[in-house]
């Protein structure tokens, strides 16, 4: 019979922190994992259900908003601070409304994801 030991595993595995783990996500190329994911998120908390991936259904499309904001270095935050306070004006007489259910690090993930669109 084998002996138990009492040590720990050495294959318990730590997850990297939260913020890490965002950052990574809005860094990294996009992956099938991670689109998989964020697009989970998005149909979660109902962004779909307005947007489209390419073109305007309530709301602009994810591809339209990437193209518009493609160059520009603040827009993940501005993105992820329209997400959770909603905006009007930006895309004509279109309200978004406010998110209050998606987190900060939610807002910041589908910001990064949104803005990864490529090209229509």
């Amino acid at each position: 019979m084998p002996l138990i030991s009492k040590r720990p595993s050495r294959n318990t595995r730590k997850l990297p922190p939260l913020p890490l783990l965002v950052s990574l996500l809005m860094s990294a190329p996009a992956c099938a994992g991670t689109v998989d994911g964020a697009q989970a998120l998005a149909r979660e908390r109902g962004c779909l259900a307005c947007h489209g991936m390419l073109r305007k259904q309530v709301g602009p499309g994810f591809a339209q908003i990437a193209e518009r904001y493609r160059n520009d270095a603040a827009a993940p935050s501005r993105l992820a601070g329209k997400i959770q306070g909603g905006s009007v004006g930006t895309w004509g007489r279109v309200i978004m409304p406010r998110q209050s259910r998606v987190t900060d690090e939610e807002a910041k993930a589908l910001a990064g994801w949104v803005l990864s669109q490529p090209q229509p």
